[in-house]
C-alpha cells in the first residue's frame, strides 16, 4: 500500500505529462471500446432482424439495397412489384411462408409497412396496448413511434408521401392507432405496421381521377416485395435462380448480403483499430520517456531509499506501480469515452429512424481493455524499471 501510495504521489508530481500519457492511452482504448460495441450490436441487429427470413424477393436491381430496405428499413426500395406475381410465388411448392411488404408513405419520419398479422407474428411481438389492426386504415405503432409521437390507441395521424418524411400529408385518408407494440429491441420498434390494404386505399384515394381510374389500379396493384420462408433448405439452391431467370423479379439472400456489408464495415472497423494501435504505440512510448526522465530525475530519491531499506526490487516496483495507475486511470477514462461516443451515435442513428445502437451495454470482451491497457504501461515500464533497479547507491553517493 505505501508503494502504491508513494508512485501515485510521483505520478501526480508531474500532471502534464501524466495528463498527455493519460490522454494517448485513454483515446486507444475509447477507439477499441467503440468499435467493440458497435460492431457486436450491428451484428446482432442483423442476425435478430434476419432469422427465419431465407430469401427477399421484389423488383430488380441492387440485391443489398432490397435487404437493407425491406428487412431492415434503412434503404430505399428498388421499385414494386406485381400482386399476382407475388401470388404466384405462395403457391411455390418450395415456399413455407409469403410475408408481402407495402411500402411507400411516412409518418414523422417512421415507416408504415403495408402487411399481414404474420409479419408480427414471425418477430413475437406483443401488443402493450390495443390490439391489432382488424380492417384497413387501422394501424399498429412500433413502441419507439408511439414514444416519439405520443399516439395512443384510438388517435388518429394521416401519412405523409415518400419513406423520409416531409411528403404531402395524405389528410383525406387518416389511420387510426388501433394498437401499441411492446419494445422487441426489432425493427418493428421504429415501425407503423398496417393491412397491406391500407397502403393501396390511401393511394387510389390519392391518385385516382374517377370510379373507373380506381377500378383500374385495383386491377393493377402492386406490392414493394415480399419476405420469404422455405420448405427446405434445398430450395436455397434452386429457388432464387426460378426467380432471376423466369420472373421480372430479383431474388436476394440475406446471409449473402449481409456477409458482404459485414465485410466492408469490417474494412472501416479495421481502420479505427489501425488507429487506436497507433494511438497505443504512442501512449507506450510516451510512458516509456516519461519514466525513463523520472528515473534519471529521482536518482537522488531512489538511492535515499535505498539508504532506508528499500530493496531493489521495490525501487522498480514503484516504476510499475506508476505505469499501473496511469493503465487503470486510462482503462476507466477509455471505457467511459467509448461508451458516451457510441451512446451518442445511437442517438444519431435513432434520429435518422437507423438501426438501434445503445452506450449502455457491457460486453465481455470489454474486460480485455484493462488488460491491455496494463500490458501497454507495463511494456513501457520494464526498461525504466530495470534502471531503477541497478541503481548504485555508493556511485551516487560518492558523486555528490
Amino acid at each position: 500500500m505505501e508503494t502504491a501510495a508513494l508512485s501515485l504521489r510521483y505520478l501526480l508530481s508531474r500532471p502534464l505529462s501524466a495528463a498527455l500519457n493519460l490522454l494517448l492511452l485513454s483515446l486507444g482504448l475509447a477507439a477499441i471500446t467503440f468499435v467493440l460495441l458497435v460492431q457486436a450490436q450491428i451484428a446482432q441487429a442483423f442476425e435478430r432482424d434476419l432469422a427465419g427470413i431465407d430469401v427477399v424477393v421484389g423488383a430488380k436491381g441492387s440485391p443489398m439495397q432490397l435487404i437493407l430496405s425491406g428487412v431492415f428499413h434503412i434503404d430505399v426500395p428498388p421499385g414494386n412489384i406485381a400482386l399476382e406475381a407475388v401470388q404466384q410465388l405462395k403457391k411455390n411448392p418450395q415456399v413455407a411462408q409469403l410475408i408481402p411488404i407495402s411500402l411507400g408513405d411516412s409518418f414523422g419520419g417512421f415507416r408504415i409497412v403495408g402487411s399481414t398479422p404474420d409479419y408480427i407474428t414471425h418477430y413475437q411481438a406483443r401488443l402493450a396496448q390495443g390490439v391489432l389492426w382488424a380492417q384497413p386504415m387501422q394501424a399498429v405503432l412500433g413502441a419507439q413511434v408511439a414514444k416519439a409521437t405520443g399516439l395512443v390507441p384510438g388517435g388518429s395521424f394521416a401519412g405523409s408521401h415518400g419513406l423520409g418524411g416531409g411528403g404531402e400529408a395524405h389528410t383525406q385518408a387518416p389511420y387510426s392507432v388501433a394498437g401499441v407494440l411492446a419494445p422487441c429491441g426489432c425493427v418493428l420498434d421504429r415501425l407503423i405496421v398496417t393491412a397491406t390494404e391500407s397502403v393501396w386505399q390511401v393511394h387510389e384515394k390519392t391518385t385516382a381521377l374517377d370510379e373507373e381510374d380506381r377500378q383500374a389500379m385495383q386491377a393493377e396493384r402492386e406490392v414493394t416485395m415480399a419476405l420469404i420462408r422455405y420448405k427446405s433448405p434445398l430450395a436455397a439452391v434452386t429457388f432464387p435462380r426460378f426467380v432471376n431467370t423466369t420472373t421480372e423479379m430479383q431474388a436476394a439472400a440475406p446471409a449473402v448480403e449481409i456477409t458482404r456489408l459485414l465485410r466492408m464495415l469490417g474494412v472501416g472497423a479495421e481502420l479505427v483499430r489501425g488507429l487506436a494501435a497507433v494511438l497505443l504505440l504512442v501512449a507506450a512510448l510516451s510512458v516509456f520517456i516519461a519514466l525513463w526522465s523520472a528515473v534519471r530525475e529521482r536518482r537522488a530519491d531512489l538511492a535515499m531509499l535505498r539508504m532506508l531499506g528499500a530493496s531493489p526490487v521495490k525501487v522498480a516496483g514503484l516504476l510499475l506501480c506508476e505505469a499501473l495507475w496511469l493503465a487503470l486511470l486510462a482503462s476507466a477514462l477509455g471505457l467511459l469515452a467509448g461508451h458516451g461516443l457510441t451512446a451518442l451515435v445511437g442517438y444519431l442513428l435513432a434520429a435518422d429512424q437507423s438501426i438501434a445502437v445503445t452506450g449502455w451495454l457491457w460486453l465481455p470482451q470489454e474486460g480485455w481493455v484493462p488488460a491491455l491497457a496494463a500490458g501497454v504501461a507495463l511494456l513501457a515500464a520494464l526498461i525504466p524499471a530495470l534502471g531503477a533497479y541497478r541503481v548504485d547507491v555508493g556511485q551516487l553517493l560518492n558523486s555528490r
